[in-house]
């Protein structure tokens, strides 16, 4: 074999440089090597020739240039460019309650403490903002189906140091019926709430697109009300629109947000 390569074999022993594969990110300056058109990528166009990349040169003018091999230079230096590639969504960090997320979650083992709210709604909202909290922490929400029940409900459950109970209450404010049935439950049961009417009126108004929670008169079905002044259809179609509305702790007011942590707080402490 000589100094030239084997001259049987086709091949010699002088190849072709390889040509570097650029990703045209944009704002990047490239040079179209045919032409001697420089500018920076603003973007692609694909059609029935194939795919162009959209440079724009200094006095703002725009051409489009096939994406081939080796037809661009790069500091003097031909290069090929090459679409980038879609960046991977990225995954919350954050759950909707504003808590740190823990990846590849699996369930805990349900604790022998509960948290107890008054209905459906209250518990699908709980759900909604700390579901994941509560998955974390092995804590079910029970709902209790009206207060009126949570006298017989303590009795069947007996509370204890391993088996506290949390209970979220509607319009807890002092002389309700609602105070008057959560006083005085022992050390064992923590009652938190809010002064809202319904669940409903903690979403916050900005979050429906509405200025304000309309006033309903005193015994008048107040979801009912609601609806009929808002125009929302029936309570199913406005519930609806409650719980679409919610995507994070953003979404609720305050004295919800206080009393739910408080409650995970009790239910979760170690003696």
């Amino acid at each position: 074999m000589n100094e030239y390569g084997d001259i049987y074999s086709g091949h010699s022993r002088t190849r072709k440089r390889a040509v570097p594969e650029v990703s045209a990110e944009r704002d990047l300056v490239a040079e179209d090597a045919a032409t001697g058109f420089c500018g920076a990528v603003v973007g692609f166009e694909r059609t029935y020739d194939g795919e162009f990349v959209k440079l724009e040169d200094r006095h703002g003018l725009v051409r489009l240039f096939a994406l081939r091999e080796a037809a661009f230079l790069i500091d003097g230096k031909p290069v090929t460019l090459v679409r980038p590639k879609a960046a991977a969504p990225q995954r919350p960090t954050r759950s909707a309650s504003g808590s740190t997320r823990v990846e590849g979650l699996r369930a805990r083992v349900a604790r022998g403490s509960r948290i107890w709210v008054e209905g459906v709604h209250d518990a699908a909202l709980v759900e909604r903002v700390w579901g994941h909290d509560l998955r974390v922490e092995g804590v079910v929400v029970e709902h209790l189906e009206g207060l009126d029940n949570l006298a017989a409900r303590l009795t069947e459950f007996e509370p204890g140091p391993r088996h506290r109970v949390g209970v979220l209450v509607d319009h807890l404010v002092a002389g309700s019926k609602e105070t008057t049935l959560t006083t005085g439950l022992g050390p064992h049961v923590l009652v938190t709430g809010h002064p809202y009417i319904d669940v409903w009126q903690a979403v916050r108004p900005q979050a429906l697109g509405i200025e304000r929670w309309p006033r309903v008169p005193r015994g008048e079905d107040w979801k009912t009300g609601v609806c009929r002044r808002l125009g929302w259809g029936t309570p199913q179609e406005g519930w609806r629109r409650v719980y679409d509305a919610v995507d994070s702790f953003r979404d609720l007011e305050a004295p919800l947000l206080g009393a739910v942590e408080r409650l995970i707080d009790f239910v979760t402490e170690t003696d």
